[in-house]
Parts: C-alpha cells; structure tokens; sequence
C-alpha cells in the first residue's frame, strides 16, 4: 500500500472505506473493509447526513445547482457506500419513491412562475437536472432492481437523441426549457442520465455511447459550443467536490468508467487536464467550495484533499486499466 492510500487512510471512515475499495482493491467480505464500513454508518457527519435526509424532500427546488438540496445530498451518501437497508435510510428512500409521475420520474416540490411554463404555486414536478440524480441515488443505494425504479430508469434513458439528452420536464410545466437551441443537449442532464445508467448497470449501453460522445464533443470544442451556457472553460476546470453540477472532476469520474473511453483522446485530454493540477506528492487541492460543504473534508481550500484526490487518482487509474 503507497504512501498516498495511506495518508488517505487517516481521513474520516467514510473516506477510508473508499480507499480501501477503490483504491486498495480490497473485498468488502475482508475483515478491514466491514470494519470501515461499520465505522463509517456511525461516523458522526454521514449519521447526521441520513438524520437530514428524513426531512426530504427540503426546501421547494429553486435552483437545481443549489448544493443544499436533499437529492444531491441523497447522491452523495450513495457514492460513498450507503445502501438502502443501513440504519436510517428505508425511511429516507420510501420518502424519495413516494411520489412517483406517471411518467415514472420521481417528483420534488417546485415552484415555477406562469411566465417560465408554471403555475406560481408550489407543485410537484420533474426535469431532467433532478429525476435522474434521484434514480442513480437510488440505484448506487441497492434499489435498481425495484419495479418502481426500473419504470424510471426506461423512461429517462428513452428521452435519449443522437446528440445526448436534451432539456426535458414534466408535462405539467407546460414545455418548459433553459437557455439553449431545442435541438442542443443539455450537457448536465446528458452527464446525470449517463451517470445513473451507470449506477443501474448501463441496461442501455447504445443510448450511454450517445451521451458519451456529446459531452466528448463539447469538451474537444468548447471553444466555441456553450449548449445551453454551459461552458467547459476555467470554472468548469475546477477541482470541486461533491458531484453536484458540471465540473471537470464529475464529467472525468462519470466517462471514465465507461470502458470503451480508455482510449479515447478527448477523454485523455480531460484527465490531463485534471492531472495537472496535482501537487509534487500526486495530492489534489480544491479550488472552489460548495458552501453548504463547508465543514466536510473536502469544503476548504488551504491544504489537500483526500477526497478529491482519491477521485481523482481513481480516475487516472481507470484510464490505466485495458478497455472494452
């Protein structure tokens, strides 16, 4: 074990556990990775994380890049290794499926004025910016074998166009969309939709490739294509943490574990991009903070993370590994 894993080691249990799986390689039936698991369901932030979680669905969504919201913090407790069935989260996920469209995306509450498709009152609806962050939770969970999330699974990824996923809402929004040209993917929902397929074991691998090569191809010209002002220049190159938006360290964890992309330049160039960064010991510095994650490992920006740089080291590991 290098010196890097193990000055991960020394983070919280919840990082641990992380290290010892993806970095590490070690089983979780080994006696060192159940002992981090047990550590990590008790560590003090992620329990008061899953006490947050039991008020979802939070405050009425106003802006799906506020990193506040409960269904991002849902995702993050997934990405770490909570399942379903650990204490506290049946609750918190009967809470999320209780209110699914018949559509199939499950619903949060929002408002939206009539100028911008909606009612002015609160409602419930779905976009394409939450339903599959939700969905990918709740598979990372355990739950992607459940009918219900099985239902919007094949919703979501049949929204799919030759260019990736576009702008879509709930019919009750009445067609609303964001800035951009119809015809445009929307470079965030293409990242979540590709992101949850991976979570749900990639059951549609064609529509993924489509995804895939449209946040490729804003990446190899982002220069000149901003589809739906979404630009992949020096904020989007930030190192941040956790995944809540559009970032160079989400779009890079998210296309690396496509295997098929190992050898793709596009993706390389990303990865580089993202290397550089690194400090003479291979370690990784944030450089921009989601302020409602001050006060976890990764929500400074003075000394390195481990967080961030074991994302990042599994990453370049990944693009190491023989594609397929």
């Amino acid at each position: 074990m290098d010196n890097l894993i193990a000055w991960m080691l020394e983070g919280p249990a919840w990082l641990r556990y992380r290290a010892l799986v993806d970095l590490a390689h070690m089983p979780d039936s080994s006696a060192e990775v159940q002992a981090a698991r047990r550590a990590m369901l008790t560590d003090p932030q992620v329990t008061a994380l899953i006490g947050e979680l039991h008020g979802w669905p939070g405050i009425v969504l106003n802006s799906h890049k506020s990193a506040g919201q409960l269904y991002h913090k849902l995702k993050f407790v997934a990405d770490i290794g909570v399942r379903w069935d650990d204490p506290g989260m049946p609750e918190v996920v009967g809470a999320a499926m209780a209110h699914q469209s018949e559509q199939g995306p499950f619903q949060l509450p929002m408002t939206v004025s009539a100028g911008h498709g909606g009612s002015g009152t609160e409602q419930r609806d779905w976009a394409l910016c939450d339903a599959p962050v939700i969905v990918g939770a709740l598979c990372g969970l355990g739950l992607s074998g459940e009918a219900a999330v099985r239902r919007a699974v094949e919703y979501i990824a049949g929204l799919v166009r030759e260019n990736g996923w576009p702008c879509v809402v709930s019919p009750e929004l009445k067609g609303f969309r964001g800035p951009g040209r119809k015809d445009d993917p929307c470079p965030y929902a293409t990242l979540a939709v590709v992101d949850m397929e991976l979570a749900a074991g990639l059951p549609h691998k064609e529509h993924v490739q489509f995804g895939a090569e449209a946040l490729l191809d804003l990446w190899e010209n982002r220069r000149e294509r901003h589809s739906y002002m979404f630009f992949m220049g020096t904020d989007f190159c930030k190192l941040k943490a956790p995944f809540i938006w559009y970032d160079i360290l989400h779009v890079a964890d998210t296309l690396s574990r496509l295997p098929w992309l190992r050898g793709d330049v596009r993706l390389q160039d990303m990865v580089d991009t993202m290397a550089s960064k690194a400090d003479d010991g291979g370690r990784f510095v944030l450089e921009s903070v989601w302020a409602a994650w001050k006060n976890w490992e990764f929500g400074q920006k003075k000394e390195p993370s481990r967080w961030v740089t074991l994302v990042a080291r599994r990453v370049q590991e990944r693009m190491k590994a023989d594609g397929g």
